[in-house]
């Protein structure tokens, strides 16, 4: 996939010219969208994922009916936040019955969330992945007891690390992502326009890449010279085993870190 050249200017707009598409979830795309449009570039949103409740919330419920036996809540994405609390509020339990918890968030914007619903934080990771909550808590949760609440698919590293650490960890499902059908038709008429289509498109986790290539099929002409821009390398590695490459990483794994990333790829 060779890159094309990117029309750009260094100031005051470093990206003024720039056509990036941006997969996040409709309800999640703006702030990445509005850190792209300061810096000039022209946005594209085509959700590649769609945010869809759980067949049930019985697994869910009856944790946050039960939450006197846990010692630890692990929370790894604004919307596990979102469905949790959303959850709490329907089943008329207070938020304060998370107190005696220690509390981890995987990363800033997940600190965020729950903070602003009043709720406080003991752990963030210096990296934000799974692989630093576990580093983070190993040595904290020998004998303790563990409530992971987040998304139907994802990966087992932090259950299965800190189980072999001493913990009993319950994982619940609090959302799910799919494949939002409505995107395809918009995604495969960007890709075949050469006005629109874009030079960077911007992958925020596993579930975007995979849901790429879903949306994609089998019509992948047309990515010849499009830059990738990863969030993290978790996510970077899905995109190498679907058989894409990665042009653009980002250092910190935010959505900060993914645009300043993409800033100075195309201006150096």
């Amino acid at each position: 996939m060779k890159s094309r050249p990117v029309p750009f200017s260094l100031a005051p707009h470093p990206l003024s010219g720039v056509r990036v598409l941006v997969g996040r979830a409709r309800h999640q795309a703006s702030a990445l969208s509005n850190e792209l449009h300061k810096l000039g570039a022209t946005v594209l949103e085509i959700p590649f994922i769609e945010i869809r409740k759980p067949r049930s919330f019985k697994p869910l419920d009856s944790a946050l009916m039960d939450l006197d036996v846990y010692d630890w809540l692990i929370l790894t994405s604004v919307n596990g936040v979102e469905a949790m609390c959303d959850r709490l509020a329907k089943l008329r339990l207070p938020k304060t019955g998370l107190k005696h918890l220690n509390i981890a968030a995987i990363g800033p914007a997940t600190k965020k969330a729950i903070e602003q619903r009043g709720i406080e934080v003991d752990v963030v990771p210096k990296d934000y992945v799974a692989e630093s909550v576990v580093r983070s808590l190993r040595r904290r949760v020998n004998g303790k007891r563990v409530l992971l609440v987040r998304a139907k698919v994802a990966r087992d590293v932090i259950p299965r690390e800190l189980r072999k650490s001493g913990a009993q960890v319950d994982v619940v499902e609090a959302y799910e992502t799919i494949v939002p059908n409505s995107s395809r038709p918009r995604l495969r008429s960007v890709l075949s326009n050469p006005r629109r289509t874009p030079h960077v498109i911007t992958f925020t986790s596993s579930s975007t890449a995979r849901n790429f290539v879903a949306l994609l099929g089998a019509r992948n002409a047309k990515l010849d010279g499009i830059r990738f821009a990863s969030i993290g390398p978790v996510t970077s590695s899905t995109l190498r085993k679907l058989g894409w490459r990665v042009d653009i990483e980002a250092k910190e794994f935010t959505i900060p870190g993914l645009v300043e990333a993409i800033c100075v790829s195309l201006t150096r």
